[in-house]
């Protein structure tokens, strides 16, 4: 079967999905109004509320909600259930659920001042739900900081040639974006000139590698380049969000564009067949399909970590509400397409051996001898760039490698700036110091420094699949009952929450039997913490979620 095929018809229907289903939640759901004055227009503070450029906004929401997850998680889903399921969960998990989700939180934070989704909580189903809700994300989010600044040092080590192009494009980033919203700059000519340099950042990079022959300062190269990311992330954080988090952002969403483009483009070249098969079998070693399945695939269908960036920094600039469905459904099918062509990658592009012999350019054994999806995508994004004219099987891994470490850095420093509003928030009226937005943006990367040096992410990472789905599940909650305050139709978002809620709980029982049983206790005391957790939350929803009384407070 040809995978050319196979991905026309996933780009038509991703097309046709932001065009009909998207275009009904905007119009019927959402009641989108552009007169209606949002909040980076009603709360201008040129800090983190202030109008966006819509380019810029969708730039900067994409590359954050597209960290390494869409690239990770669908190679695992090929490796094993197939082709096949992993697939059709991207499609059609991200057009009914993942693009709803976004866009449904997106416009549910823009029409409550910009306010995160755990914040909005409070209204309908309680202050004690806001308060778990709240730190429950802002301890993701520390998480998350702390394993994509790891990944990120590791990456600086071993490819030193992309020291210069990351670091570069910061002070690019920041020449961008005060040029464009104090000097009046053409948006297009800016990309233009800032694409140029950026260029030229990649080409001295491989000329000129920043790589450390022993310690730096006392500590070893990725140490050194670990603290060094942290303390970038501090002033991306705090500083206001049109001077470098977003033109950083946005910059690099183009890296993405051309890298999914090339990608796109090398499977009409070289019209590869699919070599993988369509299922492995229901019970593998990631567990059974369902719920497995739906977690570890997360990015690219459904995402938790999606509705935090649309309610935590998208909300605060979006510049009309007309806008909302490009940045918030558009960027969600966007992201499926990137993971539908690391499906294709996976699944007719690298060599698809079941024995799993040692083949360098072998699916299995880039996924399992090595231990290392990174290299698997790399590899396989080289090969397929290899059929187009000028480019080598290295250059074309380099430039995956390049576009890998822009999706974690997006969403790195996005993370950081999330972290700090979601602290504000729960403890800034009481205590005065946490309204400050270095204060509170240094206690998160404190918390992450401390994973992250002491490798104590590695206990708790594991469970960040499910934790993240889990996020979805209440995110959707509260949107569902935004919509019923407003007199909307909550079938829309209720149908997913239930699925959602239900695959996360059937995913923390299975993950949590298996751990108790190995002996990894920790492990298996979270998943009964976060099942609580749902449990709890399901509690406080009961109107919203059985019918019980129909009513709200917002």
């Amino acid at each position: 079967m040809s995978v050319l095929v196979i991905a026309a018809v996933l780009i038509a229907w991703l097309f046709a999905g932001y065009a009909i289903y998207g275009r009904f939640i905007e119009k019927k759901i959402m009641g989108v109004d552009n007169s209606r004055p949002t909040p980076a227009q009603t709360l201008k503070d040129d800090i983190d509320y202030t109008p966006a450029k819509k380019p810029l906004l969708f730039g900067h929401h994409f590359s954050s909600i597209a960290g390494a997850g869409p690239i990770l998680g669908p190679l695992l889903g090929v490796l094993y259930f197939g082709w096949l399921g992993a697939l059709l969960w991207v499609a059609l998990g991200s057009v009914f659920l993942g693009a709803v989700h976004d866009f449904t939180s997106l416009m549910t934070s823009v029409r409550n001042e910009g306010r995160s989704l755990a914040d909005i909580s409070e209204k309908t189903l309680g202050k004690r739900t806001k308060v778990i809700f709240s730190l429950f994300l802002w301890f993701t989010l520390a998480l998350v900081i702390a394993v994509f600044a790891v990944v990120a040092s590791k990456t600086l080590v071993s490819r030193p040639q992309i020291v210069l192009p990351t670091f570069g494009l910061i002070f690019v980033a920041m020449l961008f974006g005060w040029l464009v919203y104090r000097k009046g700059l053409n948006v297009m000519a800016g990309t233009a000139a800032a694409l140029i340099v950026l260029v030229a950042l990649i080409y001295l990079g491989t000329l000129f590698p920043v790589e450390f022959s022993g310690s730096v300062l006392g500590m070893t190269p990725q140490t050194f380049w670990f603290f060094i990311l942290l303390i970038y992330s501090l002033f991306a954080s705090a500083l206001p969000v049109w001077f470098l988090l977003q033109p950083r952002d946005y910059i690099s969403t183009w890296i993405l564009f051309v890298g999914l483009g090339l990608g796109y483009l090398g499977l009409a070249v070289s019209s590869p067949v699919i070599r993988a098969p369509a299922f492995v079998a229901f019970n593998s070693k990631g567990g059974p399909m369902w719920p497995m399945l739906f977690v570890i695939i997360a990015c690219g269908a459904i995402s938790g970590f999606h509705s935090i960036v649309a309610g935590g920094t998208t909300a605060k600039q979006l510049p009309n509400e007309g806008s909302g469905r490009l940045i918030g459904y558009g960027a969600m099918v966007t992201e499926a397409a990137l993971a539908g062509l690391v499906i294709f990658i996976a699944a007719g592009v690298l060599v698809w051996d079941p024995s799993g012999v040692e083949n360098p350019i072998g699916f299995q054994y880039l996924m399992t001898s090595t231990g290392d999806p990174i290299n698997a995508f790399a590899t396989g994004y080289g090969k397929i760039l290899s059929v187009l004219p000028g480019i080598s099987l290295v250059l074309g891994a380099f430039f995956g490698m390049v576009m890998l470490n822009a999706f974690v850095l997006t969403t790195l420093d996005t993370g950081t700036r999330l972290g700090r509003l979601i602290f504000s928030e729960l403890l800034g009226k009481k205590i005065p110091l946490f309204k400050d937005r270095w204060a509170a943006s240094a206690v998160i990367i404190i918390l992450a420094a401390l994973l992250g040096a002491t490798e104590g992410y590695k206990a708790i990472w594991p469970l960040f699949g499910a934790s993240n789905q889990l996020v979805a599940a209440l995110a959707l909650i509260v949107v569902s009952s935004y919509l019923v305050g407003i007199k909307k139709p909550k079938i829309y978002t209720i149908v997913p929450a239930y699925f959602m809620l239900i695959t996360t709980l059937a995913a923390l029982v299975y993950q949590g039997v298996n751990f108790f049983k190995s002996g990894a206790y920790l492990l298996g005391g979270i998943c009964i913490v976060l099942i609580i957790l749902a449990l709890f939350i399901v509690y406080e929803a009961r109107e919203i979620l059985f019918n019980i009384r129909n009513k709200s407070k917002l």
